[in-house]
């Protein structure tokens, strides 16, 4: 990547992006966040420039400086997503670990994070704006959809297909062939072997609707 990253965020999320591009070599300009008592701090000599929305900053985007989205919650990365797209028109990079292993026959799309150590295998889709956190394996085959968060350890089994806004938790394990509907929550090291309805929170092995 020859332009320098602004990632937008900078809680826990920001921090892992920050720490992944700068071992990957890649010059961070600054980060955003709409935390006012955030700006101005530096975190390895990189510092919390201003707010979000910030024109003098956002104009560098798309000319001198690429974008990352690093918030956790995903009504406010869309919204991010929205505003890049529609005022400088460009979409976020990838942030990929350099201990990812990631198929050069799965299929990514934009502005994901892909945290320490996770596993991608061939053919495997993963959509865009997804959080994919540490240890993570998704088994060939399996689809992940737009601005899905799956929690660290967790394993995506064989063509399994999460849905957008789905939100994985820490160590779950998902079963071979379930899907996972449309902004659906599954919870810490929950074991899914059915079908999860969409807006549905399930908990437990095997995973029960609360």
């Amino acid at each position: 990547m020859e332009n320098p990253v602004l990632i937008f965020g900078a809680g826990n999320l920001g921090l892992t992006a920050l720490d992944l591009f700068q071992r990957n070599n890649v010059v961070v300009y600054g980060l955003l966040d709409d935390n006012k008592e955030l700006h101005n701090k530096e975190f390895n000599d990189v510092s919390v420039l201003g707010e979000t929305d910030d024109d003098g900053f956002l104009k560098l985007i798309g000319q001198k400086c690429e974008a990352f989205v690093a918030i956790g919650d995903g009504r406010v990365r869309k919204r991010l997503v929205k505003m890049l797209n529609e005022r400088r028109k460009v979409q976020p990079v990838n942030a990929i670990h350099d201990t990812a292993t990631v198929s050069a026959m799965a299929t990514i799309g934009h502005g994901n994070l892909i945290a320490a150590r996770a596993v991608v295998n061939p053919f495997a889709e993963i959509g865009q704006h997804c959080i994919i956190q540490s240890g993570v394996i998704i088994e060939s085959k399996a689809r992940v959809g737009d601005y899905v968060n799956v929690g660290t350890g967790s394993v995506i089994n064989s063509g399994v297909t999460i849905e957008e806004g789905a939100f994985i938790g820490t160590g779950a394990t998902i079963i071979a062939g379930v899907t996972i509907g449309k902004n659906a929550r599954v919870g810490a090291g929950s074991v899914v072997v059915e079908n999860v309805e969409s807006g549905t929170t399930v908990f437990g092995n095997p995973a029960k609707k609360l």
